[in-house]
């Protein structure tokens, strides 16, 4: 067999594929606006429909939109032809995917797809075709060549209908506000739906756990309670107030300079200025954090009181990270 340059052939088509994306976004019209518009005011669902490879761009596309905040299903056109048709309500709104714009099975049930909805959509490459000629509003997409050789395969033109239907779908979400916390009411699952709705409060340390020191303590005293606790940190207190803390890092630079842990207090070497977290937040916020700040730990507050810390381990085991 003679020898063949894979990375050369995915380069080329990854480049005509990239091209072609950059292409489309330039034929992007006031048809756009308007299909956002249209479906921001819309009381029904956003029904997608397309065959072959363009059905599974538009189940894709569905499932996205439906993540994002605007409800939608997919229904296959020969299904619907068998029944499912029964699925679209007047106030529906429908996309129909089709390069050629002169699918038969979308276009054998067009007529019915016009009773059944309050509005059609096409997503073609030809607004002059059987399909765009009976939608309400028209989307015209062109690839300069698909990246199969042949230019038979959809390649290009199945990657520019997917990259659309992001850009709808995004285009909405930020319309819209769509917030994290609406994102995770849609994806209660999974580790995208732990980091979604997991709070530091639900992860962090309280009470008899948290190690805590007097000001006035000396270092290898403070350091039998942090090792006691085990979270790598002590909590420094004043009259039952914490106004520092005490970590393994400071240990490090501790007996770097060569202090005399059994005659120093912690008062002289504690980190006064510490990075704090709001119970509330997000554990992936958390993570975030520590990850640009290089730290282990965080102090953990509510309504400007101390009332607990969270580690990296503790985002760990979670499954956060």
């Amino acid at each position: 067999m003679k020898k063949f340059n894979f990375i050369a052939s995915a380069k080329r088509t990854l480049k005509i594929e990239s091209d072609s994306i950059s292409q489309i976004a330039d034929q992007l019209n006031e048809s756009f606006t308007l299909l956002c518009q249209k479906i921001i005011s819309s009381k029904g669902k956003f029904v997608t429909m397309g065959v072959g490879k363009s059905g599974h761009i538009a189940q894709k596309i569905s499932s996205t939109l439906s993540s994002t905040g605007t409800p939608s299903i997919f229904i296959h056109p020969t299904e619907g032809a068998h029944g499912d048709i029964g699925l679209i309500e007047k106030k529906d709104m429908i996309l129909l995917i089709s390069n050629s714009g002169e699918t038969d099975e979308i276009i054998n049930i067009l007529p019915s797809l016009k009773r059944h909805a309050k509005e059609l959509v096409s997503l073609t490459s030809n607004n002059n075709s059987s399909i765009a000629k009976l939608a309400d509003i028209k989307i015209q997409l062109k690839s300069k060549k698909e990246a199969c050789p042949l230019n038979l395969a959809p390649t290009s033109s199945t990657t520019n209908s997917l990259a659309f239907g992001d850009a709808l779908a995004i285009a909405l979400l930020e319309a819209k506000g769509f917030t994290k916390d609406d994102f995770a009411f849609s994806h209660p699952a999974g580790k995208l739906g732990k980091i979604l709705i997991t709070k530091v409060k639900d992860l962090m340390h309280t009470g008899n756990s948290i190690p805590k020191v007097s000001l006035k303590i000396f270092l290898d005293k403070a350091l039998l309670e942090i090792t006691k606790k085990n979270l790598g940190i002590t909590l420094v207190t004043n009259n039952n107030k914490v106004v520092g803390i005490f970590t393994d890092g400071d240990l490090r630079r501790c007996i770097n300079k060569k202090i005399d842990i059994q005659n120093t207090t912690i008062e002289k070497v504690m980190t006064k200025n510490f990075i704090k977290i709001n119970a509330n937040s997000l554990a992936v916020d958390a993570a975030k954090i520590m990850e640009e700040n290089k730290i282990f730990t965080l102090v953990v507050e509510e309504k400007n009181k101390t009332i607990g810390v969270i580690t990296m381990h503790d985002l760990i085991q979670a499954g956060i990270l």
